[in-house]
């Protein structure tokens, strides 16, 4: 017996100094987490870890999959078991087992074996749902209300009430499951007995209609209730159908996208406890009527008259119902919509209300975003209330709406919008009073930029409680916290995210007023920047689908995506200019470098090749000579070398892929290409032994370095200094030169010049901004009145420069797997914290100097390595806690270079310090 006991001691002494370090956490299908919907047939699994030892790497994992959450719990995976698999990978896994099932949920868990080959427990239980995977698994129809389209323009513009729709059902047994899934176009809301489904706003998100169309799931097991339930839809217009207006006197929508009616299609799913199911799907027994919304557009606004506000009774005796009409609705196909919704993310309080006339008061929201207003109020029956949006005030405090309006359809500029558009496009909504109690109230079905709200028809005088703004965006996760001792930085990195959450509306815009679009430009140079901030990682993926959902037949890459029609200095039909061509490819090799997807590279793949041959025909000498070029650059733009630099670019990415996809011919014969256009750009542009590029601003020049195509370095950066200094040390950048700028001066030790010009605080820079009372970014470095968007996420950029530079925070392998830290002090800040959330775990550096002495904590994830450069005086002490970083042994490869410390450590938190010179 004490044989038994003394064996038993032993096994159980060894079990617990021999458990693993290292401990699955927050796993994730398809970068979510337990997510309703995945269509997928092949979803990816990811997770990060928990460990308190440092230097911790999985070696092996185990991954198991069940449609029983009873399975997984005793760890069975009968959908699939993928055994012991040796290998560090645990992001973007990709499922081997059984082949998926549509509506199905199922159960996945992980256990992990660290560095001495330990075994972790086996993670806590997730899920993921498969959606309707196919198209024969969707039952309903697309449905209508059944009125002709308007033919002539001017109709458009007359008042038009949204469709509703009704189902009545019975539901008289216990419910396992209940699953709703459901598309209206242009947007929809769906209620269970009176009650909104979900909290998703503007839904579905904004594609190209003709080859796609988003669907969301929604779990609705708790909301059906025994008996009679009414299952309801409100429907509007969106982009699906847009009114005829001319933006910028040009560009009709309705030419371009696929449009029609307003149309629903739906399908509830309910598993009962004793095995059985039904479905019920939207067809010709559902019935319709006309709502509350008389008008709604996504530029010009809504119209809401409350006394025509339907109630969701059980009563199905009211005669205004009639059927639905079977429609044939968009031609896309049916996507799962994976990025995260649109949702009211903030509630903004108004600072001040201001009386401007007879019956007009001013409400300042002290924010400029992008939403709507809710207003509570109290009056007769009848009353209508005007409430109109701008992003600045006239010098007498009137509201001015000039730099917000739709397309710049002004009646002072003379630009017709055409037949039935108001002369002055501006935003405003109307509300008319039903005359019950206090009325709450917001649109629901369009969205503003503004910062101030006038109101007009208001019974009495507003308060500050009378209304509120309600901030909407694409819901992203914030991944990302940038602080430091200079107080206007810290104010610039609030600025840009207000900015950059204002253009996320399932399209990355350039501004949410004027145009609303998904300009190609404006995302390649803000890509990164919004990644270290937001989880974009389905939303880039989207992305990158509405560029390739528009590729011309030619292979061409229109300049906006969705395609609304606009094309400037493009290549022939409906070609984009290189620079907005350019974020097909480039958002592809972002979401590898960011995310490691290597997955969206195989699919897009053909279509990469496509667009290279497209601009392969269009190339002259392997050069180009037009382009949009640096836009809003303050000097003369070297426009034919930015056009050739593109092409450059698209070529390499190229060479790239195909080398990533072992298409070896591919990938020699595109970097042959890219070597033939660098000479190219070198033989037209270089002036030999000067250093000047082409006109030799500092966006000529910015370009030369960040392409690296000048054969003389060190002069071409001794002439961007000259250009520094012939404009005081501000900058004269545009869209594509601001990021350059940083990563150049960054790359080339010369940090303390980038610090000065960000830290300007007159005209040109974010700190004539921040002066001048913004509180988002502008289109253009100078204030304007009339003209440019003063909530435009272009030169938010240098939030990048936030957290490589000044952080210290980089990556050396795709989705941060090696990460370099390497913060680069200067000017006169004290200290700098910086955290972002990776898609493998955590990082985050924070730094103090105190005179001569630096100290650097940093926190490493698990599974990763990092290499550090800690700024330091050659051959000085750098400690680890009082030790010699030579010495502790999670440290190797220790040296000095260059102003810093350089060496290699594992995963876990630390506190250098070293001397600095």
């Amino acid at each position: 017996m004490r044989i038994l006991l003394l064996a038993l001691f032993i096994f159980l002494f060894h079990f617990a100094f021999t458990t693993s370090t290292l401990q699955p956490a927050l796993l994730r299908t398809e970068n979510l987490r337990n997510p309703l919907g995945i269509d997928n047939p092949f979803p990816r699994f990811s997770w990060n870890f928990e460990s308190t030892h440092r230097n911790r790497i999985q070696t092996a994992f185990e991954i198991i999959v069940s449609e029983e959450e009873a399975k997984i719990k005793i760890h069975q995976g009968d959908q699939w078991n993928s055994g012991i698999i040796k290998s560090s990978q645990s992001i973007q896994i990709a499922y081997s087992g059984t082949p998926l099932r549509a509506a199905v949920r199922y159960y996945w868990a992980v256990r992990v074996y660290d560095n001495d080959g330990n075994a972790s427990s086996w993670s806590a239980v997730n899920f993921f749902e498969t959606g309707l995977l196919n198209e024969h698994d969707w039952k309903g129809k697309w449905i209508g209300d059944g009125r002709k389209q308007f033919e002539q323009d001017e109709q458009f513009y007359q008042d038009d009430p949204m469709p509703v729709f009704r189902k009545f059902f019975t539901s008289s047994k216990k419910i396992s499951t209940a699953r709703l899934y459901i598309s209206g176009l242009g947007y929809y809301e769906a209620f269970f007995n009176g009650k909104k489904i979900g909290d998703h706003a503007l839904d579905p998100g904004f594609t190209t209609y003709r080859k796609e169309v988003f669907y969301s799931t929604y779990d609705v097991t708790a909301i059906i209730k025994k008996g009679k339930n009414i299952l309801g839809v409100e429907l509007a217009n969106g982009w699906y159908n847009p009114l005829p207006l001319r933006l910028f006197g040009r560009f009709n929508l309705r030419n371009v996208l696929q449009t029609g009616r307003p149309c629903v299609l739906a399908q509830l799913m309910i598993s009962y406890a004793d095995g059985t199911s039904e479905v019920i799907a939207t067809d010709e027994t559902w019935q319709t009527n006309t709502g509350a919304v008389l008008r709604n557009n996504v530029y010009l606004g809504e119209k809401y008259d409350a006394r025509l506000e339907k109630k969701w009774t059980m009563s199905d005796s009211d005669p205004s119902w009639t059927n639905a009409v079977a429609v044939e609705g968009p031609s896309g196909k049916l996507i799962s919509q994976l990025l995260p919704p649109i949702r009211i993310t903030r509630i903004v309080r108004p600072v001040s209300v201001k009386k401007t006339g007879m019956d007009t008061f001013i409400v300042d929201m002290g924010q400029n975003f992008a939403g709507v207003a809710r207003i509570k109020v109290s009056g007769p029956a009848g009353t209508k209330i005007s409430l109109r949006y701008g992003e600045a005030l006239h010098p007498d405090g009137r509201l001015n709406y000039l730099t917000s309006v739709a397309g710049q359809i002004k009646e002072i500029w003379r630009l017709d919008g055409g037949p039935g558009a108001p002369k002055t496009a501006w935003q405003q909504d109307e509300y008319i009073l039903k005359g019950k109690g206090e009325e709450n109230w917001f649109p629901r079905f369009t969205f503003h930029g503004f910062r101030y709200v006038e109101i007009s028809g208001w019974p009495g005088v507003p308060d500050l409680l009378a209304i509120e703004g309600l901030r909407m965006n694409t819901d992203v996760a914030e991944t990302g916290t940038f602080s430091c001792s200079n107080e206007m930085l810290n104010k610039l990195q609030e600025t840009v995210k207000w900015t950059f959450l204002s253009n996320l509306f399932s399209v990355q815009s350039d501004c949410p007023a004027r145009e609303k679009m998904g300009y190609g430009a404006d995302i390649v140079v803000t890509a990164e920047a919004f990644s270290f901030n937001f989880d974009m990682s389905a939303f880039y993926a989207k992305t990158v689908r509405d560029f390739a959902n528009e590729q011309q037949p030619d292979g061409a890459i229109t300049e906006v995506a969705p395609y609304t029609g606009i094309a400037d200095r493009g290549y022939g039909g409906e070609s984009g200019p290189l620079g907005w061509q350019l974020v097909y490819p480039f958002l592809q090799k972002h979401l590898y470098d960011f995310y490691a997807d290597d997955k969206i590279i195989r699919d897009q793949y053909n279509g990469v090749k496509k667009q290279l041959e497209f601009l392969r025909s269009r190339a002259v000498n392997q050069l180009f000579y037009w382009d949009i070029s640096d836009h809003e650059a303050l000097d003369t733009k070297p426009e034919a070398l930015t056009a050739s630099a593109f092409y450059y670019h698209h070529a390499l990415l190229a060479s790239f892929f195909a080398g990533k996809l072992n298409f070896k011919e591919d990938s020699l014969a595109f970097n042959h290409l890219a070597e033939n256009i660098k000479h190219a750009i070198i033989q037209q542009f270089y002036v030999s032994h000067t250093g000047r590029f082409d006109n030799s601003t500092q966006s000529a020049q910015l370009f030369s370095l960040w392409y690296n195509f000048t054969p003389e370095i060190q002069l071409s950066k001794e002439v961007l200094l000259q250009e520094f200094k012939r404009h005081n040390w501000h900058l004269s950048t545009g869209i594509f030169s601001t990021k350059m700028l940083f990563d150049v001066l960054s790359r080339e030790e010369m940090n303390e010049i980038a610090y000065m010009i960000a830290n300007q605080r007159d005209f040109p820079g974010w700190g004539n901004m921040i002066k001048n009372g913004a509180t988002t970014l502008w289109e253009s470095w100078a204030q304007s009145e009339n003209t440019y968007s003063k909530n435009h996420p272009m030169f938010g950029s240098i939030s990048e420069w936030f957290y490589r530079s000044l952080g210290g925070i980089n990556s050396l392998s795709p989705g941060f797997g090696r990460i370099l830290i390497r913060p680069q002090p200067a000017g006169d800040l004290q200290w700098v914290n910086t955290t972002y959330q990776s898609i493998r775990g955590k990082i985050v550096t924070a730094w103090r100097r105190n005179g001569k002495s630096f100290q650097l904590q940093i926190e490493i994830p698990p599974n990763t390595t990092a290499e550090i450069n800690m700024p330091s005086k050659a051959d000085g002490p750098v400690t680890e806690n009082g030790i010699p970083v030579s010495k502790i042994k999670e440290a190797d490869n220790f040296h000095f270079k260059n102003g810093y410390a350089v060496f290699s450590i594992g995963s876990g938190r630390y506190t250098f310090q070293s001397m600095l010179n």
